[in-house]
């Protein structure tokens, strides 16, 4: 008798059942339709679900932007754009503005600085494990990316303050930073090796903290040649929309921050849906080795149920104030309409294989993880500001040559599906995760998918 795929699971794949394979394909029409479809057409345009397009409106009940998006370009600094952005709110409050922009190539120029000093410490923390073990192979393998989490954000913005745009504008490289970011790597990469065997041969403290000084200084160089020199002060005027002309003459940095900033960052959280059974909602986590600013704020989760980070979220908004958060963005988004919805592309019924799995599934195989931050700036709430939302209005960092001049729309059973985080103000959480704020966090190890960089 013929062997069956199923009878020889267990054993080699033979010709037989690879031939078995084609000629079930070959006597099924609906495979033969799709495949005639995908090898002419994009699988997108094949899967898209157009009644799904056509049934997801971009209006909503309560909306706050009334300014223009950012382009982050060919970078990985969606985090930072985010957070930007939302600090920008009340600054253009301040200002008379209604277009106005800090400088994200200042920000991400000490978060670099700073990230580079964290690695190298690092190095020499871990020197005496073997350097193919799992820890120092995930570190030296993900060194100085863009990518970054909230609390991040906040290290960065609260020790080196903030610039207007003009102050420190785009670079060629901090809008396409990769070859800045492979030298850097380089060079990080062959630092922690210097260290590490600094360490294994009992050199003195004081030594090896001068060949990192060392290395920090070649990191600076080359983030000065790539991005500019940050300044150290400005001399501040401008004239609003009012045509009011206004001086306010040197500030530095961290004066600006103080005067244009309007809300206390320290006073936001950042809530998970972290769907693991063994993470209990309610509970604080963390990740080892995740941060940039040695001092800085730590990196802390509130594992909370979706449906609580919604609520929050629209409160927000209807409040008058945008949320930063983080998603998995690729799944089921339309780019040119910018559209997200949970069944906008339907695969298994291209394939005839059913595709559908649960978002634990996914985060335990690795098939999804937040990978993009922007800002939630609007929701369409029915039945009052309490109620379920039906869709949410989306401010990205992509530019405005697509979707409604750049801000996306957001069907509510994605969120459910593929947002994993959203800062909220520590004042608005529910009395059931108020003890995770000063709960010793479950510490998770550097690789877990909680430690997905935006």
């Amino acid at each position: 008798m013929t062997d069956t795929l199923s009878e020889t699971s267990t054993r080699s794949l033979d010709l037989a059942a690879v031939h078995a394979l084609h000629a079930g394909f070959g006597s099924d029409p609906a495979r033969i339709r799709a495949q005639n479809a995908v090898t002419r057409t994009a699988l997108d345009d094949v899967a898209l679900n157009r009644e799904r397009v056509v049934g997801l409106p971009t209006s909503v009940s309560h909306r706050i932007d009334d300014w223009s998006v950012a382009n982050q370009k060919k970078s990985g600094r969606c985090w930072l754009f985010a957070a930007l952005n939302l600090l920008r709110v009340g600054a253009k409050r301040e200002l008379g503005l209604k277009e106005f922009e800090f400088s994200q190539n200042y920000a991400m120029y000490y978060d670099k600085l700073e990230r580079a000093n964290y690695f190298l410490e690092d190095a020499v923390a871990t020197a005496d494990e073997p350097v193919d073990s799992r820890l120092v192979s995930y570190l030296l393998a993900n060194v100085l990316g863009d990518g970054g989490q909230w609390d991040m954000a906040v290290s960065v913005l609260l020790k080196y303050g903030v610039v207007p745009k003009q102050a420190m504008p785009e670079t060629e490289s901090s809008s396409n930073t990769d070859r800045m970011n492979s030298q850097l790597r380089a060079l990080l990469r062959a630092g922690a090796l210097t260290l590490r065997g600094l360490v294994t041969e009992g050199a003195a403290a004081d030594h090896i903290a001068q060949v990192k000084a060392a290395i920090l200084q070649d990191v600076h160089a080359i983030l000065t040649i790539h991005l500019g020199t940050p300044p150290t002060s400005i001399d501040w005027q401008w004239t609003d929309d009012s045509t009011v002309f206004h001086r306010v003459g040197e500030l530095t940095p961290q004066e600006f921050f103080a005067r244009y900033v309007t809300i206390d960052l320290t006073q936001y959280v950042c809530l998970v849906d972290d769907p693991r059974q063994e993470h209990p909602k309610g509970g604080a986590l963390t990740v080892a080795h995740l941060g940039n600013v040695i001092e800085g704020q730590r990196v802390l989760y509130v594992n909370a149920p979706v449906a609580t980070m919604k609520t929050l979220a629209a409160r927000s908004i209807v409040a008058g104030e945008p949320v930063w958060f983080g998603c998995d963005v690729s799944p089921q988004m339309q780019r040119q309409d910018g559209l997200w919805a949970a069944d906008l592309y339907d695969y298994s019924g291209v394939y005839g294989v059913d595709l559908h799995t649960t978002k634990e599934q996914r985060v335990v195989g690795g098939d999804s993880a937040m990978t993009h931050a922007m800002l939630l700036v609007g929701v369409d709430l029915p039945d009052g500001v309490d109620g379920p939302a039906r869709r949410w209005r989306v401010e990205n960092s992509w530019g405005d040559d697509k979707a409604d001049k750049g801000f996306f729309t957001m069907d509510d059973p994605w969120f459910d599906e593929y947002v994993f985080e959203v800062v909220v103000r520590k004042d608005a959480l529910p009395p059931e995760l108020l003890p995770a704020l000063t709960a010793a966090p479950l510490v998770l190890p550097a690789w877990d998918p909680m430690g997905a960089l935006a």
